[in-house]
């Protein structure tokens, strides 16, 4: 096996791209370059991450196409805006590309650039915690089915210690954050796609003793709509919050109507609302059908907390999204991916995720046991004189 390092270029040098750039320095099998326009975010990098950095207008392909030459990838850590530019240029430079949109129309648009695609030159867009990792979760549940059902897919980046009357603290993109509130939600019902209105669909759960609350938001799912269509009856995706965040998060966007005046809504948020490291990932999937002919329910549920990444402090936002990410080039290098073309989160086999080295934080993380299941065991436990009280 060859021990030349894997040349790849991050553009965006923020949270994310810092992370992502830190966990491939770290492995000592990447050779990182990180592209930014801000100097100063550069300079800030370097001084935790030893690589190689260069200013980069990504909003100029000539500059792109000429950054990323050489590389086996360019990954793509900046706003969802500027990621169809990027394709662009990653298309002309024979690179593979990666990004961590959840804009279904910037996905649309990285799909027919990835049908000009060179041969060994991929494209995978989602490559995140949702769309990603959810997305390849869910899959892998529906697997051994003989009929699917339902697939729900709810998934929230929520703060440990909530004090405001949203319950919520900025965790990543605010952005992306709005993007998710304000634009329409694929879905399935009773075997169509079909759109949902975003911040609708409300239901409540508890796990792990704690009370949630999820609602319909944009993006999450990926591809997921089109790839299980005409196999289940109802899938959603659904961004889980504490209770009472979309009651209020309603107001502001439709009562005073700032889902049309985003920028002002951007510029409330960042102003009120803290951001936080300490932070907590959830993932719930279910998906129920027939199996052996039986009606059954299978489901998976984890929490990923804030941590470190390489000795240096992180969210678990910044781990759960860097290390899916960086997961996935990995096996794209390995040649675990399809070779050519676009790519989907549901390309990749969970079972070679979580034995990736990368998919380390997922693979460890807490698994949740439903209260129900913990009653019932206590209650079972009481009667044989095991239980104990404290």
């Amino acid at each position: 096996m060859s021990s030349a390092k894997t040349k790849v270029t991050i553009l965006g040098a923020g949270k994310i791209g810092g992370a992502v750039a830190r966990i491939l320095h770290h492995s000592g099998r990447y050779e990182v370059l990180v592209g930014d326009l801000s100097e100063q975010a550069l300079e800030r990098l370097k001084k935790e991450t030893p690589v190689e950095t260069a200013v980069v207008d990504v909003t100029k392909q000539d500059k792109v196409v000429k950054a990323i030459s050489g590389s086996r990838a360019v990954l793509s850590a900046c706003p969802f805006d500027q990621n169809e530019g990027i394709a662009r240029a990653a298309l002309e430079a024979g690179v593979s590309y990666f990004d961590l949109t959840e804009d279904v129309a910037t996905t649309k648009a990285v799909r027919e650039i990835a049908d000009k695609s060179a041969d060994g030159q991929i494209f995978m867009p989602q490559c995140g915690l949702a769309p990603g990792f959810i997305g390849i979760l869910a899959h892998d549940l529906c697997q051994g089915f003989e009929k699917l059902d339902r697939v729900k897919m709810r998934v929230g980046a929520l703060p440990l210690y909530p004090t405001n009357l949203l319950k919520y603290n900025l965790t990543w993109s605010t952005d992306g954050l709005i993007n998710e509130y304000c634009n329409p939600c694929e879905a399935i019902r009773n075997g169509e796609r079909i759109e949902l209105q975003p911040m609708e669909g409300l239901e409540h759960f508890a796990l792990d003793g704690v009370d949630y609350e999820a609602f319909n938001t944009s993006g999450g799912l990926g591809t997921l709509t089109e790839t299980l269509a005409g196999q289940v009856a109802d899938l959603d995706y659904k961004t889980v919050r504490y209770i009472g965040h979309q009651y209020l998060m309603t107001f502001l966007l439709q009562g005073l109507r700032l889902d049309g005046r985003r920028d002002l809504l951007k510029e409330l948020l960042e102003q009120a609302v803290p951001l936080t490291n300490q932070d907590v990932v959830l993932t719930f999937c279910t998906v129920t059908g027939w199996r052996d002919g039986h009606y059954e329910q299978v489901a998976d549920a984890r929490k990923i907390y804030h941590g470190e990444l390489c000795g240096k402090p992180a969210s678990s936002i910044q781990i759960t999204t860097a290390t899916s990410l960086c997961a996935v080039l990995d096996l794209h290098v390995n040649g675990q991916l399809p070779k050519s073309g676009f790519v989907r989160q549901e390309d990749v086999k969970l079972a070679d995720f979580l034995d990736n080295e990368f998919g380390k934080p997922y693979e460890s993380a807490k698994q949740v046991r439903e209260p129900i299941a913990a009653a019932r065991k206590l209650a079972a436990d009481l009667t044989t004189g095991l239980g104990t009280t404290t």
